[in-house]
This record gives C-alpha cells, sequence and structure tokens, in this order.
C-alpha cells in the first residue's frame, strides 16, 4: 500500500559477494560504463533522489544528468533539468565544502531539529571565515524538512508522504545501507535495481544494500524477479517487492 507517497527504488551496484564498497568504505566506482549508464537513467526518470550522509561524504559529489537525451526528455515532460537531490541525517554532520554544494543541482536537507540547527551553525561558522565574495554563494540547501519521531529519529514516513505533497511521484534510493535497511523495515520499498559486478570485495566491515539489524527469513521483505539483463560482465536484476493483495 503506497500510502500516498512517492514510488520508490533503489538502485545499487554490488560485487558478486554483495558488497556495495570495500571494507574501508571508499567510492564504489567499480561499475562498468554500462552502469553509471543505466544509473544515470534511473535518475533521470525520477522526481528526487534521497541518499544518506555516508554516501555523500564518501564520493562528496552527487551524479547528475549528463545525457542530453535525457535531459531532452525530462524537459518535455515539463520537469526540470535535474531531480531534486535530498540528502538524509539526523546529525546534518557534512562538510559544507564539498563539490555536492557547488553541483547544478537543486539542494535539500531531510533532517532532525537538531540536525537542522547543526548545519545552520555550521553555515554561520563557515561564513565567518570566507571572503566577501564566497558569502555570496554560501554552500545551502533550498529546504531543510524536518520529520522526527518521538525518539528525535528521523520520520521517514511523514518525510515521504510530505514529498507526495511537492509533486515527488517517483523517487530513487542511491545508498546507503543503513537508510535502504530503514526503508525496508517501514515496507517502504518499491523496487530495486541491483547491478552485480565481477568482482570480489570480501571483508566483515565492508556495508552491503541493506545494513541495520536484518530480518529474520519469516519477516524478511520478499521479491518478485521482473526482469533480468546481462551485459558484458554484469548482470542487472530488477525486483519488485511482494505486498499482499488488499
Amino acid at each position: 500500500m503506497l500510502q500516498h507517497r512517492p514510488t520508490t527504488t533503489v538502485v545499487l551496484a554490488m560485487s558478486a559477494d554483495g558488497k556495495i564498497a570495500d571494507f574501508r568504505r571508499s567510492p564504489a566506482r567499480f561499475g562498468s560504463k554500462v552502469d553509471k549508464a543505466h544509473l544515470e537513467k534511473q535518475i533521470a526518470a525520477a522526481d528526487a533522489v534521497l541518499f544518506g550522509a555516508g554516501t555523500l561524504s564518501a564520493y562528496g559529489t552527487t551524479l547528475t544528468v549528463t545525457d542530453p537525451t535525457l535531459v531532452q526528455h525530462r524537459v518535455q515532460e515539463g520537469k526540470p533539468e535535474q531531480p531534486v537531490h535530498i540528502v538524509t541525517t539526523s546529525s546534518a554532520n557534512l562538510n559544507p565544502e564539498i563539490r555536492f554544494f557547488k553541483q547544478p543541482v537543486r539542494r535539500w536537507l531531510l533532517t532532525t531539529t537538531a540536525g537542522a540547527l547543526s548545519w545552520k551553525e555550521r553555515l554561520q561558522t563557515l561564513a565567518s571565515t570566507l571572503g566577501t565574495e564566497e558569502q555570496k554563494c554560501p554552500p545551502e540547501f533550498e529546504q531543510i524538512l524536518v520529520f522526527e519521531t518521538p525518539t528525535r529519529e528521523i520520520d521517514i514516513l511523514a518525510a515521504l508522504k510530505h514529498l507526495a505533497t511537492l509533486h515527488i511521484t517517483r523517487l530513487v534510493i542511491l545508498g546507503g545501507g543503513e537508510l535502504v535497511a530503514s526503508l525496508l523495515a517501514l515496507d517502504l520499498i518499491d523496487e530495486l535495481w541491483l547491478t552485480v559486478c565481477p568482482l570480489i570485495l570480501g571483508g566483515n566491515t565492508a556495508p552491503t544494500p541493506v545494513e541495520g539489524k536484518g530480518f529474520l527469513p519469516d519477516l524478511a521483505p520478499k521479491l518478485q524477479l521482473i526482469e533480468v539483463q546481462t551485459v558484458e560482465q554484469e548482470v542487472f536484476l530488477h525486483y519488485r517487492l511482494q505486498r499482499p493483495v488488499d
């Protein structure tokens, strides 16, 4: 049941042993050009993309739509050239000097009350160290969305319902594993695209597509395989979450 929220699709590349990064949590750049094009296509079809602070910290950037055909298709549909890029983090402990804040995208922050305050204080501290010209273009979020539970964690369900009121009907989730786990636990994932890449990373601390506490077999989310594509050495798996028929 969608509960008046956007349709959500997880898009991740992983090693053959199910790791989305190495044990150092380095940026995952092991996907091929085909996989990157596939990811860009999924982003281009979305109204917004959502990712955690850990993912942003690893890369320092977000993936923009650069294919002219995909950009043109978005414009023809009456959409902005780029979807909204939403960072979710309870603490908002983000580096305001990373390249992400200079990319030509609309940036939103999904956080808690404490996180919103922390980010504003961080910007004030940064502004005091910058020159006049730099202060004219401070790193900023177009919107700061605050939704929190009674335990002061991010209320992701309330946040997704709010996004639907902002005409965001299709949301792509780009990781990391903790974010995906929290969404799965609340039954807020509709589809997954997993690219299996031909390498083995290993490592007890290397992250996987779904982190968190995990699920017991009887309660684990069940998937329906929609399609399988093999391109050279990579396998693209498209799943839909199985839900009971009302």
